[in-house]
């Protein structure tokens, strides 16, 4: 059983990537997604980790709440400009 805690940088490292804070910071800087394409449906993401995020949302299990926030942080941009803040 993985007893791995469901962090972002546990998440990170879960994807195969870069998981230091600034390497976080920066791969959200670059890879903002428009609001109406789903995290699952990033171009960016192999079929490992686009099979992996969308199974933890759909399935709401441990990790749900760590990729639903990586979610968010990938939309900031696409919500800034919806409303305006």
């Amino acid at each position: 059983m993985d007893e791995t805690e469901p962090t972002m940088t546990n998440l990170f490292l879960q994807l195969g990537l870069a998981a230091d804070a600034p390497s976080i910071a920066g791969f959200i800087a670059r890879h903002q997604l428009p609001a109406d394409v789903r995290i699952s449906e990033a171009p960016y993401w192999n079929d490992g980790q686009r099979q992996f995020l969308a199974e933890q949302l759909g399935a709401d299990a441990k990790w749900s709440t760590i990729v639903d926030q990586l979610n968010e942080s990938l939309h900031e941009d696409a919500v800034k400009r919806q409303t305006g803040r």
